[in-house]
């Protein structure tokens, strides 16, 4: 069991995880442990505080370490989309003669556009189309006959910021770090590929950050990060109506757009403490803050617009819309588009709010699986 294992820890704008899981029957993921805490996050590519997250990391890890009964060897590391930067790139390469496509051929065309970008590292790169010379588009050309392959292909990179600041928080471990995108963890592993095989539109919503990208194929054709959340609608309701933060959270997170404007007030008890909350000015704040968010998103479609773009559902997920009910509709309404809620098809843990750490279980699982004899670290338990 402990060979088919990885290890990974999720960075949200929140909170961080560190779990521990396998491919379980039937595409299933099977955790042997994990843990979950609290940090102060991240804004403009920069963590708040550094020793915040670092302490948060560790007792993540230690816990984890513990119910295991030893250390891991390699830990897989979700980038958040505000550390990530994606170029969307065509490339070309030609052959010799007309050969059968295989790896060698792959990679060649995929080491053709990588490139060295200031301040950032590369992470991976995949396809959104594959054509070749006789221009047929197929979405693997492995096992083809041609003598050249064009690609329009996605190139992946995580801030030098963030990964040495992870590989800070890791010097005395002795534990291996890979670094996933997130985002792209989220949308590949979430949304069919048919889905994606002619362009599809993806939304994370998180607590203070949130991230929108235009899918296509097995790539991203453009993303976007911006600063919006379920924090920040927490924050207006705190300033309206004279709250502590972690009370305006709490009322957020069981807030009902629905409520009839009849009822004038609705009384909140928070930690003994009683509220009364005007519920027009209530359900105002709420939406204000969803308008907030779906301006972010409305400005990143414009200017991705084409008729490709045109009817398509607005894919979410991601724990920022946690407890609002009627939020979708209202941004459905806002963003004159089908806004359809996401979450991993798996017992326990089909909630929005699982959605990154099962995608990035399954990405670094995948990434283990394929990575052959020389790279395979499938075993994560040390000695």
């Amino acid at each position: 069991m402990a060979g088919k294992s990885v290890a990974v820890l999720d960075i949200r704008s929140s909170e961080v995880a560190v779990f521990v899981g396998e491919r379980g029957v039937n595409h299933t993921i099977v955790f042997q442990a994990s843990k979950t805490e609290p940090y102060g996050g991240y804004e403009n590519g920069e963590f708040y505080d550094v020793e915040d997250l670092s302490r948060a990391v560790n007792r993540a890890l230690e816990a984890v370490e513990q119910i295991i009964g030893g250390r891991l060897r390699t830990v897989y590391v979700g980038a958040p989309g505000d550390f990530t930067l994606v170029v969307p790139k065509e490339q070309v390469v030609g052959f010799p003669k007309r050969v059968k496509i295989g790896a060698k051929e792959l990679d060649a065309l995929f080491e053709s556009g990588k490139e060295k970008i200031k301040g950032y590292r590369f992470m991976r790169v995949s396809s959104m189309i594959f054509t070749t010379a006789d221009n047929r588009r197929v979405a693997d050309p492995t096992g083809v006959y041609s003598t050249g392959l064009s690609g329009v292909l996605s190139y992946f990179y995580c801030s030098e910021y963030f990964a040495k600041t992870i590989e800070g928080i890791f010097a005395g471990t002795k534990i291996s770090l890979r670094f996933l995108p997130t985002q792209f963890a989220m949308a590949s592993y979430l949304i069919p590929p048919e889905t994606r095989d002619e362009y599809a539109l993806f939304l994370d919503v998180g607590f203070l950050s949130s991230t929108v990208c235009v899918l296509l194929g097995n790539g991203v054709l453009a993303q976007r990060t911006f600063w919006a959340g379920q924090g920040q609608i927490a924050v207006r309701l705190m300033q309206r109506f004279s709250l502590p933060y972690e009370a305006a959270v709490s009322l957020l997170t069981r807030s009902n757009l629905y409520l009839k404007k009849e009822a004038k007030s609705r009384e909140f008890v928070y930690q003994g403490v009683g509220y009364e909350i005007g519920t027009e000015p209530f359900l105002e704040e709420i939406k204000a803050g969803l308008d907030g968010l779906c301006e972010e998103v409305g400005a990143f479609l414009e200017e991705c617009s084409g008729k490709e773009l045109d009817m398509k559902p607005l894919y979410v997920t991601g724990e920022g819309l946690d407890g609002i009910r009627g939020a979708l509709e209202h941004m459905s309404k806002r963003l004159n588009c089908v806004c359809e809620q996401l979450a991993p098809d798996l017992p326990y843990y089909n909630k929005p709010s699982m959605s990154s750490r099962i995608a990035l279980v399954d990405m670094a699982f995948e990434d283990n699986r394929k990575s052959g004899s020389i790279f395979r670290l499938l075993n994560v338990f040390g000695g």
